[in-house]
Formats: C-alpha cells, sequence, structure tokens
C-alpha cells in the first residue's frame, strides 16, 4: 500500500494527505483551482456566447509528425486514471499512429512506449468493448487506465502522432500529489510485433534487469492458416532462466483463462471480459478484404505478479495443428504489450520501427 494513495475498496474510509489534481486540456499544468480558465481552444467557437468557464478548451489537435506533452509534473505522487479519446481521420480510428510515451523521475527514455490502442487493449483500429480491472475501453471509443503509476520527483506523458493528418485528442490524467512510500516500483509497458514469427516465437519481453513484478498481458493475433491456432505455451524465464523457464502454460487459451479454443460448441469463438482476463475482440474473415480472423486477448496479473529479482523474459510460442495430430509451427502476426513494474532505471525500450512496421494490413 502506498502511503496516504490507498487505492483499495477497503482503504477508501481512511482519510489522508494526498492533493487530487487533473490535467485535460482545459487544465494543462493540474494547477489548483484553475480548472476551466481558458480562453482559447477548440471549443471557443462553440462557446462564443458563453464565454470562460464553459468548455472553452475540451480537446487538442495533434499536428503531423508532432510529439505532445500531455503531463509534465513535478514533485511526488501517483497517476492513478487516464482517461482519452481520439478523433477519426476519415471516419477510420489510427489508434496505431498515436504512440504514448511516459517518463519518470527526469528519465531520458521512457518507461513506457506503446501504441495507443495496444496500451488501451484495442489494437486492431476496430472498437471493442473491455471490462476490467486495469482497462476499460467504453462506449464509443473511451479508453480508460487505471494502473497505479507512482513517482518520487516527476512524470511526463507525450503523445507522438505518426499519421499524415491532425488528430484530435481529448484526455484528462487524475493523480494525487503525495509521498508514494519505500520500495516503490514504476510501471512500464513496452510493444513487441513479429510479423511473421519467426520459429514459432514471439517475444513478449526480453531485456528486463532490475527487481519487480510483471503484471499483464495483451495480444493482437493474427491468423495467417486455417485450424486452431493457439496451442503455444506462455514462458516465463525468471532470474537468469536459460534454456527452460521457471513458470511455463498449458497453451495459449489457458494463460488468457480459456479453455478448449475458446470456442463454445454451436457458437464458435466467444468473446468475454472479465476483471482479469478475456478474449476480448474476435475480428472474423468477411469474405473480401478481412482474408484472416484476428484476436484480441488480455490477461492481467493483479492477484497473481510473477516476481523477479534480477531480470525477466517473456515469450509465447506460435503453434497450430497440422494433419495427423501433429503440432504446425505457424507464422502469425503478433502484436504484443508487456506491462510490469520495476525498479529503476529501466533498460532502453526495444522501440517501434517505423510507422510501416506497425501498419495494421
Amino acid at each position: 500500500m502506498f502511503s496516504g494513495i490507498d487505492n483499495s475498496l477497503g482503504g477508501l474510509y481512511r482519510l489522508s494527505g494526498a492533493k487530487s489534481r487533473s490535467l485535460s486540456a482545459e487544465n494543462p499544468r493540474g494547477e489548483k483551482g484553475r480548472g476551466d480558465l481558458r480562453e482559447e481552444g477548440t471549443g471557443a467557437l462553440c462557446a462564443r456566447d458563453l464565454g470562460r468557464g464553459w468548455k472553452i478548451s475540451p480537446s487538442l489537435s495533434l499536428a503531423p509528425g508532432s510529439v505532445t506533452t500531455v503531463a509534465d509534473i513535478s514533485g511526488s505522487g501517483a497517476i492513478q486514471h487516464i482517461w482519452m479519446t481520439f478523433g477519426r481521420v476519415n471516419g477510420r480510428d489510427v489508434w496505431r499512429d498515436m504512440i504514448l510515451r511516459f517518463y519518470w523521475d527526469g528519465a531520458e527514455d521512457p518507461s513506457v512506449e506503446v501504441p495507443a490502442g495496444d496500451f488501451f487493449a484495442n489494437g486492431w483500429n476496430v472498437y471493442c468493448h473491455v471490462n476490467s480491472l486495469a482497462v476499460c475501453v467504453n462506449p464509443a471509443r473511451g479508453f480508460n487506465c487505471y494502473w497505479t503509476m507512482p513517482f518520487l520527483t516527476g512524470a511526463r506523458i507525450t503523445v507522438e502522432n505518426r499519421n499524415p493528418n491532425p488528430v484530435t485528442l481529448y484526455y484528462q490524467i487524475d493523480y494525487v500529489e503525495a509521498d508514494p512510500g519505500p520500495d516503490i516500483a514504476y510501471f512500464c509497458a513496452s510493444f513487441r510485433r513479429s510479423n511473421p514469427t519467426e520459429g514459432g516465437i514471439h517475444t513478449v519481453i526480453d531485456g528486463i534487469e532490475g527487481r519487480g513484478q510483471y503484471v499483464g498481458t495483451y495480444l493482437a493475433w493474427q491468423v495467417n492458416n486455417n485450424g486452431w491456432w493457439g496451442e503455444g505455451e506462455f514462458k516465463f524465464y525468471i532470474d537468469g532462466d536459460r534454456e527452460s523457464p521457471t513458470v511455463c502454460g498449458t497453451g495459449t487459451e489457458d494463460y488468457f483463462c480459456g479453455a478448449y479454443n475458446f470456442d463454445v460448441p454451436g457458437e464458435g469463438y466467444t468473446e468475454f471480459s472479465t476483471p482479469y482476463s478475456g478474449l476480448c475482440q474476435v475480428i472474423k474473415p468477411d469474405g473480401l478484404y478481412r482474408s484472416n480472423p484476428r484476436f484480441g486477448m488480455y490477461r492481467w496479473h493483479i492477484t497473481d505478479p510473477v516476481r523477479f529479482e534480477t531480470g525477466l523474459c517473456v515469450t509465447v510460442q506460435d503453434l497450430g495443428w497440422r494433419s495427423e495430430r501433429r503440432y504446425l509451427v505457424q507464422k502469425s502476426d503478433i502484436s504484443s504489450t508487456a506491462f510490469w513494474y520495476q525498479t529503476l532505471p529501466v533498460a532502453k525500450l526495444r522501440g517501434l520501427g517505423s510507422r510501416d512496421d506497425l501498419e495494421i494490413i
């Protein structure tokens, strides 16, 4: 429990010295008593008959190629909730072009670097409803994150627009000014894509060094062959494991807390969204341009974090079936986002590559 930042249901009755603050386009510095004093902004024309205090600046316009700072906090505290929604470009969502980066305590390199859709378990640029403890995505395209993100000296969040068009961003970042207490670990998230996988292995994360705990996985998985595709095991290589992992699962749908191919007899793949896990999205071929099935899945290790003392590597096998009941090493298109907490410094994240590397095609 953080000092003065107990977010549990059982702790809500306790008084705290934490001070609530909020960042938005209306109050970009989170100043006390200045939540609606903007005189210019994207809503100024709509409020021309009403004036200041009437939704003058509800959003930002992100210029093509720009990197916009949406949070620049000094001092100690913790981010407790992030809400975002993005405007469409020519009627389409472009979440893979919106890159989120989080920096803690003055670090030059980010501890979070993830496309916005994947960060909020919507990796296919197609809206899906998510109803979980850590992430909620609500109609229509309301992204919410509830991971607690503590910091000691400051926090900075940026949004990069890689789209060739301006994109509208609405956002609110709720945090507290408080002492996070001793023994804190810092929130991290990293995106990886294998398109296609090689040798039947997708690396969710590697290169983690330090002490911490792994708390979640989101996968956007496109299958490029027929048949059941999720026989692959999730493997956690902890504290120097090399040839064999310490934690090894029994299959992909099992790791995401489903069973038997996510297949309800007579109904086929069945979407579900629960507090800790979900098959939140199934995109089926349409007989024309959607030629391959696509899936979105999340698993939050909230009650069962995978703890490590010196380092961690996480992989998943890309494994299906071929004739005569033999396993098939597949060549799927897998994008993953890993979520974990660890001590600083965070090893430099691998990077996202180019816009073409991220494109959903």
